[in-house]
């Protein structure tokens, strides 16, 4: 049986219901009724249930009992498969590597406490994927896989070593810290806080990357803990630990320097590459160990100095850097010239009334407000009888800004190892250590502030993070064509100035107009069909939610509430390139 249009000139189509059937050897058919007043809808039905089509339920016979995201999740796990961090984990699957892996995913699709990790399971397809039993599974049970995971970061890190690190390696190392809620845990201590919270303990973790930036290693010390101090610990579990006894360090001016330097060249093997404090610079344009007028045109000048002996000392200067400098600098003086106005004006007046303060009271309130905006050297203050007045110090201005735009790398790699404008690019490499610490640390792994109570707890929480960052370094990478990044950034480092702020890369620039969109070709069946997408490119957070919207769909028929089934969201061609 089938459906037949007849054409009518001047009308509707009329729609036969017929039969074939064979007589005499041939093929005739006969018409079993006219279905045309049926309405197009239900002949359409007619027409795909005749040729075997199985038809799906009208929208009003099913109900969606619950939907849960599922694409991030998806993503996050592929991601985590591909680079074999389950297996890193532990090479057999369990219950510990389970949580561990959930807590992972956690981090990267939505930071949430432990507790609140096991309450938002119900809301992903997070625990389904990775078997877990929501009804067994509470934030103790994630407790103890912290626990498991401790004991085995020795292991995983001597891993992640063997896979990015060897002889000859550049190691990126810096320092940060995060505020501590509460302090019963021992290793919250009064420190610099990096946070800008007054009044919170911190507790200071030093980060070990390759030269990529990709983290390899991470370790909690007490809030208390200079930076330099944590040298000695990274250099035994390099050379310990890891195995390598012929690495570089690069590390910022405020811990390779002094000290650790010299604890470094005790193990011939171990270059450092770092740069010198603003004080050093001064020693060295003073003593007259290289002609200004020789960077005007390379802005790039080895030099040697004995006080730095068996080290190359590489002079930068960088005229942008200079300006800029130059005009934050006025910009202070200027706001704390307002400032300063203002207060004379409050004193004069109080004078003016018969009401002055003392020239100790007046002291007082000067030191609270002077230094707001840490200029207060580069003025002469006067007060005398109740009258408080003031005006720069040119001479120190003049003496600071002799200095502006300057900056020294300092390192004991050979000259026919690494040229001198290679150790400068390679030491602005830290900026990766601190993209590490910024993404750490804000709302996309969002380690701070830290509640737990015991130091095996915090260091766990630490390790967590940072193996976070390392599925989300390798999603960014697989997702780059995408992203406002430069996809090839290594070409970009490898071809820009070494000293000279970059230049925004023309394709960059292009690929983040507001306008812009990517095209995405995708391809099947050799040339014979070429699917074109077009998409704007998103940061990665977006695209996280843009595959949160693949979802896993629990349905019910409406008349019968005994039938159920799955279904999950079909992705667009976009999602589909994005979860390979």
């Amino acid at each position: 049986m089938y459906v037949a249009k007849i054409p009518n000139h001047g009308s509707s189509a009329t729609y036969l219901l017929r039969e074939s059937y064979r007589e005499g050897g041939k093929v005739k058919s006969r018409t079993i009724g006219n279905i045309t007043s049926l309405g197009i809808e239900k002949i359409a039905r007619i027409n795909q249930l005749l040729k075997g089509v199985d038809l799906v339920p009208a929208q009003s016979a099913i109900h969606i009992t619950h939907s849960r995201p599922h694409g991030h999740v998806e993503a996050v796990l592929t991601a985590i498969h591909q680079l074999g961090l389950d297996k890193f984990l532990s090479p057999e699957p369990s219950r510990q590597r389970n949580l561990v892996l959930a807590m992972i995913v956690q981090r990267i699709i939505a930071p949430r406490s432990k507790l609140g990790t096991t309450r938002d399971w119900n809301n992903t397809t997070l625990a389904d994927e990775l078997n877990i039993d929501t009804e067994k599974e509470d934030a103790d049970s994630l407790y103890e896989a912290m626990d498991w995971l401790l004991q085995r970061q020795r292991f995983i890190e001597q891993k992640l070593a063997k896979r990015h690190l060897s002889e000859q390696s550049m190691i990126l190392y810096d320092i940060s810290s995060s505020y501590v809620e509460g302090g019963c845990c021992p290793l919250a201590q009064w420190g610099y806080n990096r946070d800008g919270k007054s009044g919170k303990k911190i507790i200071v973790y030093g980060l070990l990357t390759d030269s990529q930036g990709n983290p390899i290693s991470i370790h909690a010390y007490p809030g208390n803990t200079n930076d330099s101090k944590t040298i000695p610990d990274q250099v035994s579990k390099i050379r310990h630990q890891f195995g390598l006894q012929e690495v570089t360090i690069v590390g910022d001016r405020g811990m390779l320097t002094g000290v650790p330097i010299e604890q470094l060249q005790k193990y011939p093997g171990i270059r450092h590459l770092s740069a010198l404090r603003s004080e050093s610079i001064r020693r060295l344009l003073e003593s007259d160990h290289f002609d200004r007028s020789l960077l005007d045109e390379t802005h790039l000048a080895e030099i040697i100095s004995d006080d730095y002996p068996d080290e190359r000392l590489i002079v930068c200067h960088n005229p942008l850097l200079e300006k800029r400098r130059q005009n934050k600098r006025e910009e202070l003086l200027v706001a704390t010239e307002k400032i300063l106005s203002e207060l004379s004006q409050q004193f004069l007046k109080r004078t003016e009334k018969g009401n002055s303060l003392t020239d100790t009271e007046i002291g007082i309130r000067l030191g609270r407000v002077i230094n707001k905006y840490h200029v207060a050297k580069h003025f002469e203050t006067n007060i005398e009888k109740g009258i408080f007045s003031f005006q720069r110090n040119t001479k120190s201005i003049q003496y600071e800004s002799e200095l502006d735009g300057f900056y020294v790398i300092r390192t004991n790699i050979p000259a026919e190892q690494r040229k001198a404008s290679e150790l400068v690019r390679d030491y602005k490499r830290l900026a990766d250590v601190e993209k590490s610490f910024r993404t750490i640390k804000t709302t996309l792994l969002d380690i701070r502030p830290i509640h737990h109570r015991l130091e095996k707890r915090v260091r766990a929480h630490f390790f967590i993070c940072m193996l976070s960052y390392y599925v989300v370094c390798h999603l960014r990478r697989v997702w780059s064509p995408y992203l406002f990044s430069d996809e090839n950034l290594g070409e970009t480092r490898t071809n820009r100035h070494p000293v000279m702020t970059a230049k925004p890369n023309k394709k960059i620039v292009a690929k983040k107009a507001r306008n812009h969109k990517i095209k995405l070709e995708t391809k099947s069946n050799g040339e014979e069909k070429i699917t074109v997408i077009t998409e704007r490119v998103q940061s990665f957070q977006t695209i996280l939610n843009t595959l949160a919207t693949i979802c896993k769909n629990d349905c019910q028929m409406a008349n019968e509430k005994d039938i159920t089934f799955n279904t999950t969201t079909l992705p667009t061609p976009f999602q589909e390139i994005l979860l390979k």
